[in-house]
């Protein structure tokens, strides 16, 4: 249905220099599902979806020309490029027993809930993961959730590559790196497939197996940024965190890999999601010359990377790099906020 779409849309622009919209094809299925039967089986509500994805590709695509890139033009999908279909109304097509969903045109199928619906749902899109894993998430509506009781507690964070944070408090969260821990066992298994024949059974068995460690990988590294986030949210009322910009410094090439392990975007956006539901104060910073700059007098001097502590030479202060930047870190987040010292006993808005 989607390479259909993408084609019909391809040629008659061609031909006519026409662009063809969202009901115009959407108008169309009936009259497919006439053509192929099996489409008659499919919950027609999904085949709408697939016109929507289509038109969402296109609107992207004259988008990004309009704004002066140079995009790629939508690309038709391969056998195993898509992965995934959408309810738009769940609500009438999704019902939950006890450990089963049923759904409509597909039947009730086993299922481990992660947690109860909670609200009114959406959508539902189900979901096929590269190593052969269903997942159905669902958006629901929900009331605002309660904010977490007032912390006076403030904190400033300052993520690095020696350790994955350093906190203003003086205490440190260790880098687990777990694509390092993973690289020896991830590399014997890529050798194994890289020996056996292209197009084999027996490569698409071992790729799935490398594939499973890319996973692991993944799920490690997901749950440790949630565990972090949520600790940290329910601990402090005013967090202050670097505005990084990570995909620069991705260009890197001798520190790329190991920046992409620690995964300080998607900590991030935890944080900050988190931050928001709980009803805490986050601010991101300008990180530049944190680092540099004394927490004590605010003397600047230049650093290396092998200088692992702050000695200043105007007020002698001695510590470690990383906690003179959380500290810096924090003091520029109140600042933003309008309170001018870490000693402040209230902040704005509390």
């Amino acid at each position: 249905m989607y390479n259909h779409f993408l084609e019909e849309r391809k040629t008659i622009y061609e031909k006519t220099n026409q662009n063809l919209g969202y009901y115009q094809q959407n108008k169309e299925i009936p009259y497919l599902k006439d053509k192929c039967p099996s489409l008659k089986s499919v919950y027609s509500q999904i085949l709408q979806d697939v016109a929507m994805r289509v038109d969402l590709a296109f609107k992207a695509f004259f988008k990004r020309i309009k704004s002066g890139e140079t995009p790629g033009y939508p690309r038709f999908k391969g056998y195993g490029r898509y992965h995934s279909f959408t309810y738009p109304q769940a609500e009438n097509c999704c019902w939950f027993f006890k450990d089963k969903i049923r759904f409509s045109k597909l039947g009730e199928i086993k299922a481990v809930m992660d947690r109860s619906i909670e609200g009114r749902m959406k959508t539902c899109t189900i979901k096929k993961s590269p190593t052969g894993k269903w997942y159905a998430s669902f958006i629901c509506e929900t009331q605002r959730s309660k904010y977490l009781e007032y912390s006076p507690d403030k904190i400033g964070i300052d993520v690095g590559l020696n350790c994955f944070a350093a906190l203003s408090s003086g205490s440190k969260i260790r880098n687990p790196r777990f694509f390092r821990a993973e690289e020896k066992a991830l590399a014997k298994v890529q050798s194994k497939r890289d020996k056996s024949l292209k197009d084999s059974p027996e490569r698409t068995r071992k790729n799935k197996a490398v594939t499973r460690i890319h996973e692991r990988i993944s799920f490690r590294r997901k749950n440790f940024a949630h565990q972090q986030s949520r600790k940290l949210v329910n601990r402090f009322g005013f967090i202050a965190v670097e505005d990084l910009e990570v995909n620069r410094m991705l260009q890197n090439r001798r520190l790329s890999k190991s920046i992409s392990d620690a995964a300080w975007s998607m900590f991030f956006s935890f944080l900050l999601y988190k931050a928001a539901n709980a009803g805490r104060i986050i601010v991101r910073v300008n990180p530049a010359y944190t680092t540099q700059t004394c927490s004590s007098c605010g003397e600047r001097q230049k650093l290396n990377l092998s200088q692992r502590q702050y000695l200043c030479p105007h007020c002698k202060l001695n510590m470690d790099r990383d906690l003179n930047a959380s500290l810096n870190i924090l003091r520029l987040g109140l600042q933003s906020v309008g309170v001018e010292s870490l000693e402040a006993p209230t902040l704005v808005g509390e």
